[in-house]
């Protein structure tokens, strides 16, 4: 495959990782540029543990490097990309004992609940309000099943559509739609005195 012009931004992630496997190393960066705070973000919601995330995403992105040779066009690369994630958090859950969660009390969870809402320029007051409600939702989310929670995650973080999502976590579209339903209206739930 010919050397592409990376300086476009616009190029499909598909063809980034084609690139790559063909020997572009500056196709794996604007990937990783792409991707890495999405992965991230996948892994902290699902376990609370900045650390944990960092290392999940790390073996990740070494599998990916390592699957660039056979990787083939099947799916959106977003879909590939966080299957593979879905398949190390299932792993890392399988050798922990269960009852892992997020907790909204840490320094590090009040930063990301902060996050969750981008700055629009409101009074202190309203800032007040959405730092509430963003922790509101952390703890909401950290109460969901595990299962919920990453049909949920896999949906903002990857931008994953149902079906992808079915397919990424290896259930009927149904069952992802389900799963989806639930999580939304019990996050709904949670913040409705606030609202």
């Amino acid at each position: 495959m010919a050397e592409l012009p990376l300086a476009q931004s616009s190029l499909a992630d598909e063809v980034l990782m084609q690139a790559y496997a063909a020997g572009d190393a500056p196709a794996f960066e604007q990937l990783y540029g792409r991707h890495r705070l999405r992965l991230w973000r996948y892994f902290h919601r699902n376990t609370g543990d900045g650390a944990l995330a960092d290392d999940l995403s790390q073996d990740l992105w070494f599998a990916v490097v390592d699957s660039a040779g056979s990787y083939e066009v099947r799916s959106k690369f977003t879909t590939w990309l966080f299957t593979m994630a879905h398949h190390r958090l299932v792993n890392h859950w399988r050798r922990q004992k269960p009852g892992v969660s997020l907790s909204a009390d840490t320094e590090e969870s009040l930063r990301l609940a902060d996050s969750l809402f981008a700055a629009s320029g409101f009074e202190p007051d309203a800032q007040l309000d959405r730092q509430l409600m963003a922790q509101t939702l952390l703890a909401a989310l950290a109460q969901l099943p595990a299962d919920q929670r990453e049909c949920f995650l896999l949906q903002v973080e990857a931008d994953m559509t149902v079906a992808d999502i079915a397919q990424a976590t290896g259930v009927a579209e149904e069952t992802a739609k389900s799963r989806l339903r639930y999580a939304r209206s019990k996050l709904r739930a949670a913040l409705e005195g606030l609202l």
